[in-house]
């Protein structure tokens, strides 16, 4: 395994992160796993030097936390050795402040994201949308608040628009308190709008980009992706024939799995890869991405046949 900062932070994380969301109740979902089928998969993780595992608090209404924390204590001997990263902003209860970025609901949240995980702090706190009805102001300020009390090391964002995040770390720097240090975005492949104005950004701002969907709910495996659990559940991810096409030929020409080609391309790019991993295998195509370098003239193949599609993801 190779390790990478957060941007420009202090923060080291393993160059592939594992998404802990596809662990949870399966009676909430028929595409959660269960604690004991998550565990050797976590277990395959740690064993490859996975530090960073990321989930929410609305995955699973609270129980992907609650697994995340179990397993990590059980695998790891120290918890200074893993970073766990976690987010709030999604519905955790029918009230009206059960939701959203403001003060009481970030403050409660991280309690109640601690009690879940069974840790005394949180690596990343990330504020899993926009919330336009909480001033920015308030909602940095609880933030700073939850990192001075020793809750929480460092906070960062999840999918909104770029003037968005910079509006909020804006906040934060003129009042003179915690910023951002990561933004976690849609991209992929299939999926590039996110170098229109949000990556650009982060670049500038010495932000770190952390990718979900890397393989675009399978699409990029070179398997059906509507033939998984999750894909039937949720719909299939978009699409791009001739983006598949060019990973076919790069993957075939390197004599690797396409999933090992479109996670490294991703690696090239800058980011960490949050792979959702369901099966070991899945695991072991990641961790071999960590090893395979691109040439400039395969990304540029890669990248070639890509054609701009409307932004989504954003609402909550």
């Amino acid at each position: 395994m190779e390790y990478t900062r957060v941007g420009a932070s202090g923060l080291k994380v393993s160059k592939i992160g594992l998404g802990m969301m596809s662990y949870g109740d399966p009676a909430k979902a028929p595409w959660f796993l269960p604690e004991e089928d998550a565990e050797p998969i976590v277990r395959r993780a740690v064993e490859g030097g996975v530090t960073l595992f990321d989930t929410a608090d609305m995955y699973s209404a609270g129980v992907s936390e609650e697994i995340t924390g179990r397993l990590l204590r059980k695998l790891f001997a120290r918890r200074e050795e893993y970073v766990v990263a976690t987010k709030v902003c999604f519905p955790m209860g029918p009230g009206p402040n059960d939701r959203g970025l403001s003060r009481k609901h970030v403050l409660d949240s991280v309690d109640g994201s601690l009690r879940r995980l069974g840790t005394d702090y949180i690596d990343l706190y990330q504020v899993h949308r926009w919330d336009s009805e909480t001033p920015v102001e308030e909602t940095m300020a609880a933030l700073d608040d939850a990192v001075r009390a020793g809750k929480v090391r460092y906070t960062g964002a999840s999918l909104m628009y770029g003037w968005q995040l910079a509006k909020m770390q804006h906040a934060a720097r003129r009042a003179g308190g915690t910023a951002f240090v990561s933004m976690q975005t849609r991209y992929n492949l299939a999926y590039r709008e996110e170098e229109r104005e949000v990556i650009p950004y982060c670049a500038d701002a010495g932000l770190g980009v952390l990718a979900y969907s890397p393989l675009a709910r399978g699409l990029l495996t070179g398997r059906e992706s509507a033939g998984t659990v999750r894909g039937a559940h949720e719909g299939r991810a978009p699409e791009s024939e001739a983006v598949v096409r060019a990973l076919t030929t790069v993957a075939d020409g390197r004599g690797v799995p396409p999933a090992q080609v479109a996670l490294a391309w991703l690696i090239g790019k800058g980011t960490v890869p949050l792979v959702g991993a369901t099966k070991t295998r899945h695991l072991d195509d990641a961790l071999a991405a960590v090893e395979l370098r691109l040439s400039a003239g395969e990304m540029a193949a890669l990248e070639a046949p890509y054609r701009a599609r409307e932004p989504f993801g954003y609402d909550w």
